[in-house]
């Protein structure tokens, strides 16, 4: 799509610095100094990332759902977004970037559950049906994965499902196929679902066929089974409504012009948001960042070449990433050195989070390498007197599919739905007992959610980075990887992996 023009305008007036080279900077390319990580970080301003998060904000408000302003992807907020980006891009000269273009299926859903004249708080689920059910609840056995898990009460009534062990789409997909009308997941811990999960696929029909769902906390589950096992009847009503189609969005790749291609640095982030919200912090902040450091680094020559991934449809399973990860050629991933994933750089309840390259919190050790990047990340930060815990490979933002193809990764995060402890306050500073980010997922992720200070501090621990292997590899294994076959498109979403893997993405939740 064109960007309308009030946001063309004001593109232009952030042009003066948002544009980081000359046209004479970019013809005279050897002429350039070679990538100094210190200039690329000095070059990383509050000032710039708030423009660009403004700029984000505002294309928000280009999408007008039922759910509410959001750059989902696909939508004129997420398309104008890929347009703003890649325009930036294209008029530094200094990269050859393209637009990888695919159809989604897309899936607005919102639900209401009630019990008696109660109505509770209740979590949508992505690819949900629409459809209003009323019928007795009855709890299944175990946690729902298997199809022996469900008695032969459930048929016409609603299922009640404890969360954990396999896809929350596969327990509503098993409660189908036992003839249940309608299905109510509650949750493993007293919380809530927050702004709710994924089906992950649009259908199973091998499996069964999907049933009005919603999402509940653990203590409202546990006071359901509480009041059913002590012989009361409890009927539950679920009003669901929404809607699914496809729509294609687009994955903007840029590649500098300059350097090895036989030897890639590649950063990404992803732009869109879910469609509860703007998604300024998660993951605009990831996005800007990766984007101010690739208009900047056009001041620089570079040694290997440096490639920046702004990936969409992150929020309904990784796909944008995966889909360009699988459709590499083996000889293509091999000349990818490393990728760096930068997802939620400015949670207000921030802590500085480096991903466990080497294993030694989580036990996921990622491919040879990935413990080099932890360090020098770990590096920058300690050098400035800063504190820095783990995050687990848990599968859950677009590393992922780098990491399944044995290309080695890291990055840096601060934070989504989890807890920050007592510990993680004297570390941080911030509120005990808060999340990182109360404002994950909803509406309310807007510019004002944005913590500066620490967002700035990320986004030069990523120029750090990037300048670092621009110039040199040294410490990253560069033998030839063994191949690996496709991955599949079809996979969990974000949240449904973040809470599939124990819902510990960090150390301190």
């Amino acid at each position: 799509m064109k960007l309308p023009l009030p946001f063309i305008a004001l593109l232009v007036s952030l042009r003066p610095y948002l544009i980081s080279a000359t046209p004479e900077e970019i013809q005279a390319g050897p002429h350039r100094p070679l990538v100094d990580s210190d200039e690329l970080q000095a070059s990383i301003s509050a000032h710039n990332l708030l423009a660009h998060a403004r700029q984000l904000d505002a294309f928000a408000d280009l999408t007008s759902t039922g759910i509410g302003r959001n750059r989902a992807f696909g939508s004129l907020g997420h398309n104008a977004t890929v347009d703003y980006i890649k325009q930036l891009l294209d008029e530094t000269g200094y990269y050859d970037t393209y637009l990888e273009t695919f159809p989604w299926q897309y899936s607005e859903s919102r639900v209401q559950f009630f019990v008696g004249e109660e109505q509770y708080a209740t979590a949508p689920f992505t690819y949900g049906p629409a459809g209003d059910v009323e019928a007795p609840i009855v709890p299944v056995n175990a946690l729902g994965c298997t199809a022996a898990d469900f008695p032969d009460e459930v048929a016409g009534s609603i299922a009640l499902i404890q969360r954990g062990e396999c896809e929350y789409g596969l327990k509503v997909a098993l409660a189908g196929a036992a003839g249940a009308s309608g299905a109510i997941l509650y949750n493993n811990i007293d919380a809530g679902f927050g702004s709710g999960g994924s089906l992950a696929q649009p259908s199973r029909p091998v499996i069964g066929p999907y049933v009005p769902v919603g999402g509940i906390s653990g203590v409202q589950g546990k006071a359901l089974i509480a009041a059913i096992e002590a012989g009361e009847e409890v009927v539950g009503k679920i009003q669901a409504t929404g809607f699914t189609e496809v729509r294609y969005s687009s994955n903007v790749i840029a590649t500098s012009k300059s350097g090895d291609k036989d030897n890639i640095v590649f950063a990404g982030a992803h732009s869109d948001s879910v469609p509860a919200g703007p998604g300024i912090n998660d993951d605009g902040s990831g996005t800007i960042a990766v984007l101010e450091i690739a208009l900047h680094l056009t001041k620089y020559r570079v040694n290997n070449a440096v490639r920046f991934g702004f990936w969409t449809t992150e929020e309904f399973g990784l796909v944008g990433s995966e889909h360009h990860v699988s459709n590499l050629s083996d000889e293509e991933r091999q000349k990818i050195a490393l990728y760096l994933n930068f997802d939620m750089l400015a949670s207000p309840n921030a802590a500085y989070f480096v991903h466990d390259g080497d294993g030694s919190t989580f036990g996921l050790v990622g491919p040879p390498g990935s413990d080099k990047i932890e360090k020098l990340y770990q590096g920058w930060y300690e050098a400035r007197g800063l504190k820095t815990a783990a995050a687990a490979f848990s599968g859950s933002s677009d590393y992922d599919p780098f990491l399944q193809v044995g290309i080695p990764v890291g990055g840096v995060l601060t934070g989504a739905s989890g807890l920050k402890t007592a510990e993680g306050v004297e570390q941080w500073g911030g509120e005990v007992g808060v999340a990182y980010d109360k404002c994950y997922h909803l509406l309310c992720d807007t510019v004002d959610n944005l913590n500066v200070p620490f967002w700035v501090n990320n986004a030069k621990a990523a120029a750090h980075s990037i300048a670092i292997y621009a110039r040199s590899l040294d410490g990253i294994p560069r033998e030839q990887r063994a191949s690996v076959a496709s991955l599949p498109i079809t996979r969990m979403s974000w949240e449904e992996r973040r809470h599939f893997a124990c819902n510990h993405p960090v150390s301190y939740v």
